[in-house]
């Protein structure tokens, strides 16, 4: 007994998922193999930490996006994507181009949304030169169904096939899988369009 406290709080100063985690997801996981993709990716998506909010259309994002903003406490949003500024003018959120220390929130793309194990693959594309690890303990993703790919191999297979993608990086609900470095505190919160 208290070789598995000890176990846990070892894990929780290293960073590291408790097992215990780690084998709920993959049971979970298991059990959705033969699932619908976005079911899939929206349950191990939501039990991995993160927020999952399905929009049918981009009216609904604007409200949810509004709504995220207001229950947080948002002030002021790292957001470079000149399409992703349009929604935060409507919703008259201030936002800055560049990361500043003053963003408690970042509203950025992906490249795909990883049904296996909930993740959520980012590239420069998504936020430029900076690491995953330096952005906003809140962040704000939007995407579409169609970004669902079953697996990792599923990904890397189309980033080779679009060419000049860098920096690639992983989020999932409550950290990061890539980056030991992540702030385990961050919120992840989805919209997810259909296309």
């Amino acid at each position: 007994m208290k070789l598995n406290l000890f176990k846990r709080i070892v894990s929780k100063l290293t960073n590291q998922p408790e097992e215990e985690d780690k084998q709920s997801l993959e049971k979970l996981g298991d059990s959705l193999k033969n699932a619908d993709l976005d079911y899939k990716f929206a349950q191990l998506f939501t039990h991995s930490g993160g927020f999952f909010n399905y929009c049918a259309d981009e009216a609904e994002a604007l409200q949810t996006l509004n709504q995220i903003i207001k229950i947080e406490g948002i002030g002021n949003l790292f957001c470079w994507d000149k399409e992703l500024q349009n929604f935060l003018n409507v919703v008259k959120s201030s936002y800055t181009s560049e990361l500043q220390p003053s963003n408690d929130a970042a509203f950025i793309t992906c490249e795909y949304l990883i049904a296996y194990d909930g993740r959520i693959m980012l590239s420069h594309n998504n936020i430029l030169h900076y690491h995953s690890s330096r952005l906003p303990d809140k962040i704000i993703i939007i995407a579409n169904v169609s970004q669902i790919v079953n697996n990792l191999n599923d990904a890397m297979g189309k980033i080779k096939r679009n060419g000049n993608i860098k920096n690639l990086t992983s989020i999932s609900g409550s950290q990061s899988k890539m980056d030991s470095s992540s702030n385990s505190n961050t919120k992840l919160f989805l919209l997810l369009l259909e296309d």
